[in-house]
């Protein structure tokens, strides 16, 4: 990651500058003297922040370099300085007290920002948005995050969060939900109970308690849905959503919980969107296999790697537990001499996917290499369904870039369908970059909104790397 000003530059507040830790488009952490750290933010952070009232103008200091502005706050070592995404878990019920507090009082300073992009700044007891674009997320989704160190799952869904943080006692957690002003709302049974028998509709779930000007989001439970990918929605809905959400009817006709299933195309058709989508959906818990977590180079140890996660999902189910890159250690095992180093890794696969389809893990692998994969793996039975999922057209862009600027300011005019028709059949990691592009031209040129010049400026320096190979109709998401 780039760093914006030099190790041993002294900083106004008299702390001196040394490497980045953590970074964003407008934002660093760095250590800094006397063990803390310092954030490091843009002017038009900063500006950002003081709009929105989470900050007052005493608290950064205000400092140039190479002729830009920046602002900078002084960390302890003993307080948090993070960003939420790299959040592990606290280490006690204190610890969780606090950032429930910090939760409640950016709250009560701003009622229609999002956090879940935020850094936490215990020492100022705030969480300050980064307004990158993601996906907005409501302050009981965010409070589970930090708690499970990493895991989607709102706070109200008190049965699998006592699950997860058994070391907290049930009683703690409910305190730390109090402090935090997070509304109750139904367990995600009964409130499946409430859509069907027709007494919810389009229940209102509120970003935090009941406070004057308060935004809250329209959600229908039993409604998923993926925007413009209506196969893979239907898809998701009839193997995956239905049967979740009417268990009982299903397991009189002897089907008890969702099959396997693989996600495969090239790189960028949007696979693990398309996952992460579906986690928030169902608030389940979610593991990951990939080639990171399990590999070693010590004998039978990836073995023992690949039982250690299907273990812990196990435990935490109803869960989801994702194979991603499934072919750097899924590969045919006939496919020449370094397959016999798989045969083991294989066989534990074969051994703890059916097992852990019985204890209610779903299991979603994905890769770009289909015709690697070991055959035993892909017969029904271990994975029941193969979606392919290919480049989006024109109008799944659109619908893209539609949602991910619903939170952002923009001219009212942008030029979103010829946006899409250049985006088309690209990856939709392009598109995201487009977009990410734009606002950071249009923020180093002064303006508070993304403007039609800096969307198209954006669009003409982003070359399409990856060509369309085939024409196969896309079904998946982005």
């Amino acid at each position: 990651m780039d760093q914006w000003l030099p190790i041993g530059y002294l900083l106004p507040d008299g702390h001196v500058a040394k490497k980045v830790l953590q970074s964003g488009p407008l934002w660093q952490i760095i250590s800094s003297s006397e063990a803390g750290k310092s954030l490091i933010i843009k002017a038009s952070l900063y500006e950002k922040l003081l709009n929105c009232k989470l900050i007052d103008k005493d608290i950064f200091s205000k400092f140039s370099f190479t002729e830009e502005d920046y602002f900078c706050l002084y960390s302890p070592k003993k307080y948090y300085l993070t960003q939420i995404e790299n959040s592990q878990s606290p280490k006690s019920k204190k610890e969780a007290l606090v950032f429930a507090h910090s939760l409640d009082v950016s709250r009560e300073k701003n009622t229609e920002v999002f956090f879940n992009d935020s850094l936490y700044v215990e020492y100022i007891s705030r969480l300050l948005p980064t307004y990158s674009i993601s996906s907005p997320v409501p302050d009981d989704v965010v409070l589970g995050y930090w708690l499970t160190g990493g895991i989607p799952i709102s706070v109200n869904k008190t049965r699998k969060l006592n699950t997860i943080l058994s070391w907290l006692p049930p009683k703690d957690i409910q305190d730390v939900i109090n402090v935090a002003g997070i509304v109750k709302i139904s367990e995600p049974d009964d409130e499946v109970k409430r859509v069907q028998d027709g007494s919810a509709d389009n229940q209102k779930i509120p970003i935090s308690k009941k406070k004057k000007n308060e935004v809250a989001i329209n959600v229908n439970k039993n409604i998923f849905i993926l925007p413009g990918r209506e196969e893979l929605t239907q898809f998701f809905n009839e193997h995956i959503i239905d049967i979740v959400n009417d268990e009982e009817r299903y397991k009189r006709l002897g089907i008890n919980f969702p099959g396997a299933i693989i996600l495969h195309g090239p790189p960028g058709t949007g696979k693990t969107y398309a996952v992460e989508k579906l986690t928030d959906y169902l608030g389940w818990p979610m593991f990951a296999v990939d080639a990171t977590s399990i590999g070693s180079s010590y004998i039978h140890e990836t073995s023992k790697k690949i039982a250690e996660i299907f273990k812990k999902a196990i435990e935490n189910s109803p869960s989801l537990l994702v194979i991603d890159e499934m072919d750097a250690f899924l590969s045919d095992r006939e496919s020449g001499p370094s397959g016999q180093h798989r045969v083991e890794e294989i066989a534990e696969f074969l051994r703890q996917i059916p097992e852990a389809a019985k204890n209610k893990v779903l299991i979603v692998g994905m890769t770009n290499r289909i015709d690697m994969i070991d055959a035993a793996i892909l017969r029904r039975g271990r994975f029941d369904h193969i979606i392919g999922v290919d480049y989006a057209s024109k109008e799944e862009v659109l619908n893209m870039i539609k949602t991910s600027l619903e939170k952002i300011p923009k001219e009212k005019d942008l030029d979103l369908d010829g946006a899409a028709i250049n985006l088309e059949g690209r990856p939709l990691s392009d598109a995201a970059f487009v977009l990410r592009e734009a606002a950071r031209l249009s923020a180093s040129r002064g303006k508070d909104f993304i403007d039609q010049e800096s969307l198209s400026d954006a669009l003409s320096s982003t070359s399409d790397r990856n060509k369309k190979t085939n024409n196969s109709r896309p079904i998946g998401f982005l």
